[in-house]
């Protein structure tokens, strides 16, 4: 398992904050020295250091600025620092940024087939092989504290914790981040229309379960306490053709859209929790209305984080 720690020297000399929006840049996480992660933020007027924080995570785009752009009128009317991070494609492949790292050497030359015509790619299992990188030093999940420690210091903040908000991609990390990172200062974490999952099942091979991982009962109790909200769009099912479907033989047992896969996935840890006779914090939110949208789903998950939760 992951340890919430990360070095001292990872730690930027200096960061500057601005109000209103703006970026820095850190380096990657091990394995990714000689990269560059860029952070879009907006920091609104009336920040104190008790504001909140939000970091969202980008889609399969990589485009935090987007993203960003998207939480600015909600950060001025709430004070919520936004944080977004940027994993370039060049440096971060499909296994480092959607799989978080948990697998290696991952190869899809072969095996891979786009349908013409729609937003789905299939993928062979029998041919594409994951295997699973147990060193855990190099998923990208311990950047996200790492990611708010940096701008914590810089702003001076006074918050413990902070919030999540991913989409598409960015909803694959969180709900994994969630299950393979439970230590982290992360407090709410609302994975939002997430395109495949890997489900709390230890006879399911990764990445759709957690086989030959070590994920066990032990750590699914410390994942199961955590704020996970499976933020999922009522229109984002088989009629909605954005973002990119992956379909695979073991994909499909959870579903065959985005709505239905969410929905096995909060059904799943249910009963997983429920065989361990653990706590379960985690919550399905359906937004009604809303398809495979990442600035509407923000606007629900703005009301919902900083509104009515």
């Amino acid at each position: 398992m992951i340890q919430n720690t990360f070095a001292q020297h990872d730690m930027p000399e200096s960061i500057t904050i601005n109000e209103g929006s703006g970026f820095f840049h850190i380096k990657g996480g091990i394995g990714h020295e000689n990269d560059t992660i860029t952070v879009f933020y907006h920091k609104p007027k009336d920040f104190t250091s008790k504001s909140k924080v939000l970091m969202v995570i980008p889609g399969a785009g990589r485009n935090g600025d987007d993203y960003r752009d998207s939480w600015i009128e909600a950060s001025e009317r709430h004070s919520v620092l936004i944080l977004s991070p940027s994993y370039g494609e060049k440096n971060y492949s499909y296994a480092d940024y959607h799989l978080g790292g948990l697998i290696k050497d991952l190869d899809m030359r072969k095996g891979v087939t786009f349908k013409k015509n729609s937003n789905q790619v299939t993928v062979d299992e029998d041919i594409v092989k994951f295997i699973p990188n147990s060193d855990s030093g190099q998923w990208i999940y311990h950047d996200f504290d790492r990611i708010f420690m940096i701008a914590k210091r810089a702003v001076k903040s006074n918050q413990r914790k902070y919030d999540m908000f991913g989409h598409s991609a960015g909803g694959q990390i969180l709900h994994r981040f969630a299950i393979f990172y439970p230590d982290s200062n992360a407090n709410r974490i609302l994975a939002s229309n997430a395109g495949s999952y890997t489900l709390p099942d230890a006879t399911t091979a990764i990445p759709f379960g957690v086989k030959n991982t070590e994920i066990n009962d032990k750590s699914l109790k410390k994942s199961f306490k955590k704020h996970l909200v499976l933020f999922l769009g009522e229109l984002d099912n088989a009629d909605e053709n954005g973002g990119i479907l992956l379909r695979s033989k073991t994909a499909d047992k959870q579903g065959t859209h985005r709505l239905a896969r969410g929905t096995y996935f909060y059904k799943k840890s249910i009963e997983t929790a429920e065989m361990s006779k653990t706590k379960f914090n985690w919550k399905l939110k359906i937004i009604a209305g809303v398809g495979h949208n990442q600035r509407k789903m923000a606007k629900a998950a703005a009301i919902y984080l900083y509104e009515d939760y």
